[in-house]
């Protein structure tokens, strides 16, 4: 195991003596679980990483089109098409008007779980606003190699011209309903303001309109579609395909990067209850827990800057099958986890360190690769294997 990894219960009244404890304990008995694979300690500490496609600029996410096209993003504004093999030069018409700034720009990309018969593909973006930029999302049709009929389904509503914190992941689960992340922007208390949706992850249906379901749907003066709050800059999140439950990682600042199983109307305490230090100095913020306030199920300190996120389920590497994988920007590291149903972490190793640079996107292919992208000005599209 590379570095000091610490994993916190999901139990607030429980002391940090105890969890680490806790923790220990389950490091060191063997792990037969459904979701863990086969020998969870077993796979060699190397990977394989193919190069797809290169001469990309800063790509944030990839999504497989049924015909074996890519669909990349790229931060700058642009949407890239790899058509039998070639980035064609091109980029993609159709899109809504993006301003990139800082950290933010063209984001998540995705693809409506039924294309091709629903052809919806999905972006996030920070949108241009009066007073600087906002976390947006929408959706446009795929004809033509362009997309039509733009749709925005949800934006921010209070702008900032900070060029940080946009988050933004998306995720689909199985009935319709549309996950999405949004950072705090760099203003720490939006978080635990449920009448800004910084600092959230949000629930959609598929076509923008807000589930009747939703947590907060009939409080006075929230934000409808939120469905947890207290994140801080959240840049993975899934839906686990055997549990069905949401999944979402965020950056902490100099420690206290985290993964939590998102639970409707949960508060995840940015920033009064986390592990992250102020940069520099090392002092801390808020209190480790508070009550109330849903701890993570693994945090990293130090920081990895993690962005990214798959849990690979399909069959051509059994020895990898229901391992969590996470980029590292920090470190240009793919970050493998062998992980239970509560996605507390029981092993993990780092692949490739160093050899591919800062990794923005993990992704499971239909091929049953997992695929990487970098995050450069002249970046690369990896196809990894052990």
């Amino acid at each position: 195991m590379n570095g000091v990894y610490l994993t916190r219960a999901k139990v607030v009244a429980k002391s940090r003596s105890a969890i680490v404890s806790t923790v220990l304990a389950l490091a060191l008995l063997p792990h037969s679980g459904a979701l863990a694979g086969g020998n969870p300690h077993g796979s060699p500490g190397h990977a394989r990483a193919d190069k797809v496609i290169g001469g990309l600029n800063h790509p944030w996410s990839v999504a497989f089109l049924p015909d074996g096209d890519l669909l990349i993003t790229e931060r700058s504004g642009t949407l890239r098409r790899v058509h039998d093999g070639r980035l064609l030069d091109q980029p993609v018409a159709g899109l809504p008007a993006v301003q990139p700034n800082g950290q933010g720009g063209l984001l998540d990309v995705m693809l409506h779980p039924e294309f091709p018969a629903k052809p919806w593909v999905y972006l996030s973006y920070s949108a241009p606003a009066a007073q600087g930029q906002v976390t947006a999302i929408g959706r446009g049709r795929w004809r033509d190699g362009a997309l039509h009929d733009w749709q925005e389904l949800f934006r921010l509503a209070k702008a900032t011209d900070r060029g940080h914190h946009f988050g933004s992941r998306m995720a689909f689960d199985g009935s319709g309903h549309l996950y999405f992340s949004i950072g705090d922007r760099g203003e720490r208390q939006r978080s635990q303001d449920l009448g800004d949706a910084a600092g959230s992850i949000l629930r959609l249906r598929d076509d923008g309109s807000v589930p009747k379901d939703n947590p907060f749907i009939d409080r006075q003066g929230a934000v409808a579609a939120i469905y947890s709050s207290g994140h801080r800059n959240p840049q993975g999140l899934i839906v686990h395909p055997i549990t069905g439950a949401v999944w979402s990682h965020e950056h902490g600042p100099q420690g206290g990067d985290e993964i939590n199983v998102i639970r409707p109307g949960a508060n995840y305490g940015w920033p009064l209850a986390t592990h992250g230090r102020e940069y520099g100095t090392g002092f801390r913020i808020g209190q480790e827990s508070l009550p109330g306030m849903v701890e993570p199920a693994h945090y990293w300190a130090p920081s990895i800057a993690p962005s990214g996120m798959a849990l690979y389920s399909a069959d051509r590497f059994p020895q990898w099958r229901h391992n969590l994988f996470v980029g590292s920007l920090k470190y240009a590291t793919l970050i493998r986890l062998v992980v239970d149903e509560h996605a507390r972490v029981l092993h993990q190793e780092r692949l490739l360190e160093g050899e591919l640079g800062r990794i923005r996107d993990v992704r499971q292919g239909p091929d049953g690769y997992l695929y990487v992208l970098t995050d450069a000005r002249d970046a690369a599209l990896y196809r990894i294997s052990p």
